[in-house]
């Protein structure tokens, strides 16, 4: 019995001021219920009935744990509502985003519009459509194959430079002066805007190949050229987390350097180092500016990146808005455009989910 009553009386002491775990809940019902009187009387409004919420309960939350828990607790509850509610405002864009963007192209999404392309789509087939006579025509399929080889050649082009960049500043650099110089241009390079990318690239061709060459490459390069800086950032962070008695104990063994960076420290680093050159390619895969001034835009496909103008996803975008098939019936073009920004956002989730897929695989494993 007394050793009932010790248990009951100890618990009772690490619960005594202490709020139960449903009073958030119940505040935040509360704060609804008042935020939804008080905005009735003077018009409701959805976003405002949102924000004057979460400013009650804020307050609320803090009133109510100072009165039970005191200073210390409330300022910890203060803190949680604040970071809670700043997630919260980051999501909003997000979800704003992408609901708008599923809601407007999902309309025109289907296998046609991912298999053919707008060879021969004139303004009187989107006057058709738009009048009803006829489904939406044309796709992206030649904007499709543009962006995934302008792609890959911009990945051939950035992350051998990048790697190899990275390994130099974290294996063989050690803060010398020609070290910190590629770190202070790396730097530079990330904050360059894209245009300027693609203002280079078409100016190294017009030197090469003459002035007003266009082709996928001239966008690979320009793609490149924001690729590598991402790439050697993320390789370099990547290599300085491998523990050095790794190095350490493979010099013992009598391994030369090179040897066991390319067998001890790189495999080490592979997971992060594979995740962040996919997160450069979803960095670039969606770049508009450079590749209009570089690889143009065409309405047929085109394999080769070394001739020819070369269409693109946001190309097809920005010209189905700019300049529609049909100018007195623009909504088919307004609806290809929305159709492609989806195919592009799930491009863009697919790499940042490849991205994790790739650090969980090639993640060291850990045995015991």
């Amino acid at each position: 019995m007394t050793v009932t009553t010790e248990i009951r009386s100890s618990r009772s002491a690490l619960t005594r001021n202490k709020l139960p775990n449903w009073a958030p809940w119940a505040v935040a019902a509360g704060a609804l219920v008042v935020s939804a009187a008080v905005l009735s009387l003077a018009g409701f409004n959805v976003w405002g009935w949102a924000v004057l919420a979460a400013v009650l309960f804020v307050a609320a939350n803090w009133a109510v744990s100072f009165a039970v828990e005191g200073a210390r607790k409330a300022t910890d509850r203060f803190a949680t509502s604040l970071m809670f509610g700043a997630f919260i405002v980051a999501m909003v864009p997000l979800v704003s985003v992408i609901w708008t963007v599923l809601t407007n192209g999902i309309a025109g999404f289907s296998l046609d519009f991912l298999t053919s392309d707008m060879q021969g789509v004139r303004g009187r087939v989107d006057n058709a459509t738009a009048a009803g006579e006829s489904p939406l025509m044309g796709g992206i399929a030649h904007a499709l194959t543009g962006t995934f080889l302008i792609t890959l050649w911009a990945s051939i082009i950035s992350i051998p430079i990048g790697l190899l960049t990275a390994i130099y500043l974290v294996e063989y650099g050690q803060g010398g002066r020609l070290a910190r110089a590629i770190t202070f241009f790396v730097d530079v390079m990330t904050g360059i805007p894209s245009i300027v990318a693609g203002l280079f690239a078409a100016g190294l061709f017009a030197l090469i190949a003459g002035p007003g060459f266009k082709a996928g490459i001239v966008g690979a390069v320009a793609l490149s050229v924001l690729m590598i800086p991402v790439v050697v950032r993320s390789s370099e962070e990547m290599l300085k987390i491998v523990p050095n008695e790794l190095r350490e104990a493979s010099y013992a063994l009598g391994v030369r350097k090179w040897r066991t960076i390319v067998k001890v420290v790189i495999p080490t680093a592979i997971s992060g180092i594979a995740s962040g050159v996919t997160i450069a390619i979803a960095r670039v895969i969606g770049e508009t500016a450079p590749l209009i001034v570089t690889a143009g835009f065409v309405t047929r496909m085109n394999t080769n990146v070394f001739s020819d103008w070369m269409a693109s996803l946001p190309a097809f975008i920005y010209y189905q808005i700019l300049n529609p098939t049909s100018p007195t019936n623009p909504e088919p073009s307004t609806l290809r455009a929305w159709a492609a920004a989806l195919v592009l956002i799930i491009l863009v989730m697919l790499l940042n989910l490849g991205a994790r897929l790739i650090a969980r695989i090639f993640a060291p494993k850990i045995g015991r």
